[in-house]
C-alpha cells in the first residue's frame, strides 16, 4: 500500500459515483449507533457518512495525504471523527467496536496472504463480543476478466485520464497503471502518474483466514445484493462476526 498523494486531490471526484449510502446502509443494518472502526478509510467519504447518521466513528489509512484531505473534510462539517495513520496490518488503535469496515476493495491493497491473515486477526482483537466485520473485495473474475488487459479512459473539462491494466506476478493480482491530466489555476494542464497495486483470492480462503482469526459467523454476497456470489459476481461482500 502507498501514500496517494497528489491522487487523494482528486480521488474524491474519481469517486463521486461511488455507492456510499449502500455501504452506510451495511453498516445500519447491523446497529443502529456504536463504534465504529473505519479501515482504509481514504479520503473519509465513508466515515463522514457514518458519522452523520449517528456512529462513533475511528477512520485508519496509511496515507497521510488521504487523511488530511479526510480530516479537513471532518472539520468543515463538525465531525467528531478520531483519524489515525497505520497500517491495517498492524492495526492497535486502544480501543473495541460494535462493527469493522473495510470497505470499497482496500483489503486487495494488502496484497500478501500472511498481511490479509494478520488484518483479520488484528480486527478480531478490536471488535467487541457480537462484533461484526463487514468487508468487499474484488472477485477472481474481476481480476482476471474485467481489469486484466482492459484500458479505461474519462475526460472531463478540468480532469480527464487513462488507466491501463496489467496482470500482476501473482495469481489474482492486477497492476493498474493511471496517467492523470489536471487543469490548473492557470488553465493549463499538468500530467501526474499513479500505480496501483491489488490482489485477491478465492472465497474459500478468505473464509478460511476469517475461521483461523476466530469468526464463527461468516457469509457471501455479492454485488451489493442479498444474493450468494455467482461465476460472474464483481465484488464480493464478507460478513463475519465475533
Amino acid at each position: 500500500m502507498q501514500s496517494y498523494e497528489r491522487f487523494s486531490y482528486v480521488y474524491d471526484r474519481l469517486m463521486e459515483e461511488a455507492p456510499y449510502g449502500e455501504w452506510v446502509d451495511l453498516v445500519q443494518k447491523e446497529a443502529a449507533t456504536g463504534k465504529v472502526l473505519d479501515l482504509g478509510s481514504g479520503t473519509g467519504e465513508c466515515s463522514i457518512q457514518l458519522a452523520k447518521v449517528g456512529f462513533e466513528v475511528t477512520a485508519v489509512d496509511l496515507s497521510e495525504h488521504m487523511l488530511s484531505v479526510a480530516q479537513d473534510k471532518a472539520i468543515q462539517a463538525k465531525l467528531p471523527i478520531k483519524f489515525l495513520q497505520q497500517d491495517m496490518r498492524e492495526l492497535d488503535t486502544g480501543e473495541m467496536y460494535d462493527v469493522a469496515t473495510i470497505f470499497c476493495d482496500s483489503l486487495n491493497y494488502v496484497t500478501d496472504l500472511e498481511g490479509v491473515q494478520n488484518t483479520l486477526a488484528k480486527v478480531y482483537q478490536h471488535l467487541k463480543p457480537g462484533g461484526v466485520l463487514l468487508f468487499d473485495v474484488h472477485s477472481l473474475y474481476k481480476i482476471q476478466s474485467l481489469f486484466v488487459g482492459n484500458t479505461f479512459s474519462s475526460s472531463e473539462d478540468d480532469i480527464s485520464y487513462i488507466w491501463n491494466s496489467f496482470a500482476g506476478e501473482e495469481e489474482g493480482a492486477v497492476e493498474h497503471e493511471l496517467s492523470f491530466f489536471v487543469e490548473n489555476e492557470e488553465g493549463l494542464y499538468e500530467r501526474f502518474d499513479e500505480v496501483h497495486y491489488q490482489r485477491t483470492f478465492s472465497i474459500e480462503e478468505y473464509k478460511k483466514w476469517l475461521s483461523e482469526a476466530g469468526f464463527d459467523t461468516i457469509s457471501v454476497t455479492a454485488d451489493f445484493t442479498s444474493h450468494p456470489p455467482n461465476p460472474t459476481s464483481e465484488r464480493l461482500f464478507f460478513r463475519a462476526v465475533k
